[in-house]
């Protein structure tokens, strides 16, 4: 019997809409034996033969579904957590090399645990916990490391730093971070209103939104184009042309452009525009 015939066609559900009845059928489906393994491998991998990549897939599901459940300390859905393995497991088939001599199990071990740790440190806290590489391998270690749900003593401190190759100092500020909560900015639907004046909503100032300056701008700013408008209109016509063509149009002229223009100097174009600035200054500030 063939190796395609010897394993369960079978297309997983969304594991959100029923994990039990997810987890059951991927347990359902016939594990591969190492040679029927490498020979699906291989087909992908030579002969990019896409059945043989979904039946690898496929039949190391339950793996993944197993990878889940040491994460279930995080809060997060099982079911969110093996969607996100699943990927990982995706990625490991479609990178699989089955001349190095592993398993494939061993070598997706790194991409479904990389999905889920992106998973973890999106979705865990609002507010980011690991920012760094090293961080975030401190973030996982001392979840795993801790045996208690209590703060950690001096010497655990020191002997968990010692451990992972850091400053307990850095152990301590990561336990702080883990063990913080986000706060809601809106106070709680059931919140009585002794409570509810607590909520950051309540309390914090948008710096950035001020209706009563912004409207004072925006008439600020009508009025003064106004008078603009009201001043340039008592200039003659060659004065405000000459402001138009040198401040106000895309194209800005220059003096000797408006020399040629009106048949006079440079120098009295520049007079003739210091003149008229006057003119409107005044009638401005009037």
């Amino acid at each position: 019997m063939s190796t395609a015939n010897s394993l369960q066609v079978f297309d997983p559900t969304t594991p959100g809409q029923d994990l039990t009845a997810y987890i059951a059928s991927v347990n359902s489906i016939a594990m591969l034996t190492p040679e029927q393994e490498l020979e699906l491998a291989k087909q992908y991998y030579y002969e990019d033969n896409v059945d043989a990549a979904r039946q690898l897939v496929l039949a190391h599901l339950r793996f993944v579904v197993h990878m889940s459940k040491t994460y279930s300390g995080y809060g997060l859905s099982q079911a969110d957590l093996i969607q996100e393995g699943n990927v990982g497991l995706m990625k490991a088939v479609k990178r699989f090399n089955p001349e190095v001599g592993v398993g494939l199990v061993s070598f997706a071990v790194h991409w479904i645990k990389a999905e889920m740790h992106e998973y973890i440190l999106r979705n865990w806290r609002i507010v980011k916990i690991a920012t760094t590489k090293a961080q975030r391998k401190l973030f996982f270690n001392l979840r795993s490391s801790k045996k208690r749900l209590g703060w950690l003593n001096n010497e655990e401190a020191e002997a968990m730093a010692q451990d992972l190759g850091v400053d307990a100092k850095v152990v301590r500020q990561m336990e702080g971070r883990m063990a913080s909560y986000d706060t809601a900015f809106d106070a709680d639907s059931d919140s009585d209103d002794e409570a509810a004046y607590k909520a950051p909503a309540y309390y914090l100032e948008d710096q950035s939104s001020d209706l009563a300056s912004n409207v004072e701008d925006s008439e600020w700013e009508e009025v003064t184009n106004n008078s603009l408008h009201a001043a340039m209109s008592e200039l003659d016509d060659r004065s405000k042309d000459i402001l138009n063509s040198r401040w106000l149009s895309e194209n800005k002229a220059t003096l000797h452009e408006l020399a040629d223009r009106y048949g006079i100097s440079a120098e009295r174009i520049r007079q003739l525009e210091k003149n008229a600035m006057n003119k409107i200054k005044a009638k401005m500030a009037a």
